[in-house]
């Protein structure tokens, strides 16, 4: 059994939806509209006003959104093959019943609820359903994103926020919520552990005594020979990693395009996503190159940005080092200029008080003077 990562909410703690949040106030609309949201001393505070309170409901005539919300829409969204794969209800139900230990056989049981409508901040969840009263949230990754806890507070949010419309969270009976749990499933080609968990808390500018917000987070690397028994419950995934494994192999010796073909080829010779690539096997060489693509960007971007923040660091280190030498330099002719004071003085016969007073040192230093 593989569990996903839980959220926690501590005393009087607050679910920030990304579609709800107006930024530039720190005031919520919709379910949350009379939340008033705001920092003070690096906390997040919250602050629940009576209904209505603090701005007038949105103009519905029009149906446009308030100006300056700071919430830019993103309506183009790239399929993955790993989105692909498990949008398939028999295979996401073999990938739920392979991480909980379950026997569930009817894939109708499954409630998909990923989001699609509305992506804000350029995201979107790969996977969310639920089943057995669990809502659960699947991402993919193939480069490490330590972010990963607060982008599933913005997909929990939203999704709760979406459940939870036609509730009257104002009432005194109290709304129900399923419990959830965050997977990722990473197959990058930077090792990691087998098993990782991130928590929100992780991202705290400091730690505080009693955490009032944490979602945790569970990272699987399927990789290579990570996490066999899972892979060997749920052939699906177990395939998706042989495909992948195999174009990140091929890819160090030949173009990407030639590699995803040969990864292909194969795959369909050993019976390795067989039915899949049969029907699809146009859209999963697309979206293989596109995926691999985009992985190979990010990591130039990085790399970029790291050479360029290392040539940042030595231009500073360097002129450090020169306004150090500078100091240093002043400290020794500092130095040596009352070396030959104390030396003048001594010769032509001021006493020590005088000397001590006239050039502001101690004793100890008068006769380390006298002895150099």
């Amino acid at each position: 059994m593989f569990l996903g990562g839980t959220l926690a909410l501590g005393t009087n703690a607050a679910v920030l939806s990304a579609q709800n949040t107006r930024a530039s106030t720190g005031v919520l609309y919709g379910p949350l509209r009379d939340t008033v949201i705001f920092r003070t001393l690096g906390f997040i505070q919250s602050v629940v006003c009576p209904s209505g309170t603090l701005f007038p409901k949105r103009n519905r005539k029009s149906g446009r959104k308030r100006s300056g919300t700071g919430n830019t829409i993103n309506r183009t969204f790239k399929s993955t093959l790993f989105i692909m794969l498990f949008e398939d209800k028999n295979n996401l139900l073999e990938l739920y019943n392979a991480m909980t230990g379950k026997h569930y056989s009817d894939p109708e049981l499954l409630k998909i609820n990923t989001l699609k409508n509305a992506i804000y901040m350029s995201m979107r969840n790969d996977l969310s359903f639920l089943i057995d009263g669990r809502l659960s949230l699947y991402e993919h990754q193939s480069t490490y994103n330590p972010n990963l806890p607060l982008r599933f507070l913005f997909y929990i949010s939203q999704l709760y926020s979406g459940m939870t419309k036609n509730e009257n969270l104002y009432g005194t009976a109290a709304v129900k919520l399923p419990p959830p749990e965050f997977v990722i499933f990473y197959n990058g080609e930077k090792e990691m552990p087998e098993r990782m968990v991130r928590k929100l808390s992780d991202l705290y500018t400091f730690k505080t005594e009693e955490i009032r917000l944490e979602l945790e987070t569970v990272m699987l690397n399927i990789s290579g020979d990570n996490n066999v028994p899972l892979k060997e419950a749920c052939r699906t995934l177990r395939d998706y990693a042989v495909y992948t494994d195999k174009i990140r192999e091929y890819t160090k010796t030949m173009e990407l395009e030639e590699a995803v073909q040969l990864a292909i080829r194969e795959c369909l010779s050993e019976g390795i996503l067989k039915e899949f690539l049969e029907k699809h096997r146009a859209e999963a060489k697309e979206m293989s190159i596109f995926e691999y693509n985009q992985e190979r960007h990010m990591m130039q971007e990085r790399e970029a940005a790291w050479n360029e923040g290392r040539a940042v660091g030595e231009k500073e280190g360097r002129e450090a080092g020169r306004r150090e030498g500078l100091r240093e330099g002043l400290r020794e002719g500092l130095q040596k200029g009352i070396h030959d004071v104390v030396r003048n003085m001594i010769q032509q016969g001021l006493s020590d008080e005088q000397i001590i007073s006239y050039c502001n040192i101690t004793s100890e230093e008068l006769e380390n003077y006298k002895q150099g």
